[in-house]
């Protein structure tokens, strides 16, 4: 069985037939002493596998908002691809704006000014990157788990059928659906190509940056995370041993593995230092 979640449920309507659907997990501690906000990849879902134990786990000192990208395809039940029509329209942009929604949400659901982290997995970690670059001063951090560099996440066939055709697909290996991507994705690409340059752009970023990545994780992806740290020297890189790309979770989720208990025993150790608790 999936696992379910144990936080507190909400959803924010930015427009018609645009919801954002999310679960929030109070700290144990006291008194929170900021949030983070836990970003799925592709084809994910903040129900997936890992997601849930990772947002309960790292719920000590800060409060967890495990979030749904309006557009990430999956329906009101949480965990099954109902909404491919939206999928098909899954921008970065639309992300991005889904971000800053809970983003201002939680600003002005909190008494004072408390520090946000961004915690993204894959396609989610590169959005959050973007956000930052984007928004400068108002993240306290940004913690990678085996993030994308580069956006661009179709085949030059997918391209070439979009262009044709105005959509092509893609096969969920799990569900064995096929998952249908409309040309707008490919233009919001095109159309915010520098925007969207995360390693052009990392440079000048003003916040502090933790790859935690597993040396099992995709060639190209590990590329990406050493061309990151070689034009920001202050990024910190993990190295997870024996992890893969989702540091062996899986869904349903199958019980926890010892490269994801790492992974989150070092996220813990980031976040006390992002927030000044340690050292």
């Amino acid at each position: 069985m999936a696992e379910q979640s144990s936080g507190t449920p909400f959803q924010l309507q930015i427009a018609d037939d645009w919801i954002i659907r999310g679960d929030w997990y109070q700290a144990r501690s006291e008194r929170s002493l900021g949030t983070i906000i836990l970003c799925h990849g592709y084809k994910g879902f903040k129900n997936w596998g890992m997601f849930p134990l990772v947002a309960r786990e790292l719920a000590e000192q800060v409060d967890v908002v495990a979030i749904n990208f309006s557009h990430n395809g999956v329906g009101e039940d949480g965990l099954e691809f109902t909404e491919l029509e939206k999928f098909a329209k899954a921008t970065y942009t639309k992300d991005l704006e889904d971000l800053e929604a809970v983003i201002r949400e939680i600003q002005g659901s909190t008494e004072a000014a408390k520090p946000i982290i961004l915690l993204g997995h894959s396609r989610g970690a590169g959005v959050s990157l973007i956000y930052a670059l984007d928004h400068p001063g108002e993240i306290a951090g940004v913690i990678s788990w085996n993030g994308i560099t580069n956006v661009d996440l179709l085949t030059d066939a997918n391209k070439e059928e979009m262009r044709k055709s105005g959509r092509t697909y893609t096969l969920n290996g799990r569900t064995k659906q096929q998952m249908p991507l409309d040309i707008e994705i490919l233009d919001d690409m095109e159309r915010n190509r520098e925007r969207f340059d995360i390693i052009q752009r990392i440079s000048g970023a003003q916040f502090p940056i933790t790859l935690i990545q597993g040396t099992e994780d995709g060639e190209h992806l590990t590329r990406g995370s050493a061309k990151l740290v070689a034009n920001n020297s202050t990024i910190q890189w993990v190295r997870v041993p024996g992890g893969n790309h989702t540091f062996g979770s899986v869904h349903p989720f199958a019980g926890e593995t010892e490269s994801l208990r790492t992974a989150i025993t070092e996220t813990k150790l980031v976040i006390r230092r992002m927030l000044g608790e340690t050292e």
